[in-house]
């Protein structure tokens, strides 16, 4: 198994998989944890994917939306309550968290994302059993970007170093407070 947030290919049974070939750029960041009590599920993944961002993901995320702007795409905004808001998501799909839509669920994956004039993104969340051990799991994240005209393509550019730096961040990040939750209950 891969350490936490090495790059990786799309999972074959990831939701985003059957469509691969239609996307303009993707990449995949994968990670282990123990889920002895198989309490981790697409759900909490999704929720985990929206909490504890660091001061350095908040910096990027910021300069990213800085960007953006520019181009006329959709920002994140700013999160007032995040708590608050984290508390009523059910990752469910349709509810809209940030600049983040939940397109589709299953039990082990969650594929949130956004269509926008100049481009748009898939970021699929899967988790799956790692079959030479029972009690671990792995989390793939993957993005997927369908350019729809030249700007989004330029505005891919800029973005691309920071989404590189971001998406793994957040991996191992999700997977250490996964880990310190499972902790905290001992």
């Amino acid at each position: 198994m891969k350490s936490n947030g090495t790059s990786c290919k799309i999972p074959d049974k990831s939701i985003l998989k059957k469509d691969s070939q239609l996307f303009d750029y993707s990449d995949s960041y994968q990670g282990s944890f123990s889920d002895d009590e198989g309490t981790i599920d697409s759900t909490r993944v999704g929720i985990l994917f929206f909490s504890g961002k660091s001061k350095v993901t908040g910096l990027l995320f910021a300069i990213r939306n800085k960007i953006v702007g520019l181009f006329g795409l959709k920002t994140s905004g700013q999160m007032s309550d995040r708590q608050k808001l984290l508390n009523h998501f059910k990752c469910e799909p349709g509810e809209q968290r940030g600049l983040f839509r939940v397109f589709e669920k299953t039990e082990n994956e969650v594929v949130l994302g956004e269509d926008d004039k100049h481009l748009n993104f898939r970021v699929s969340l899967f988790l799956d059993r790692i079959s030479d051990d029972t009690g671990k799991k792995s989390l793939t994240i993957t993005t997927t970007v369908k350019y729809n005209n030249l700007l989004g393509r330029v505005y891919f550019i800029f973005v691309r170093p920071f989404h590189k730096l971001i998406v793994p961040a957040m991996l191992k990040g999700m997977i250490k407070r996964i880990e310190s939750e499972k902790s905290a209950k001992f």
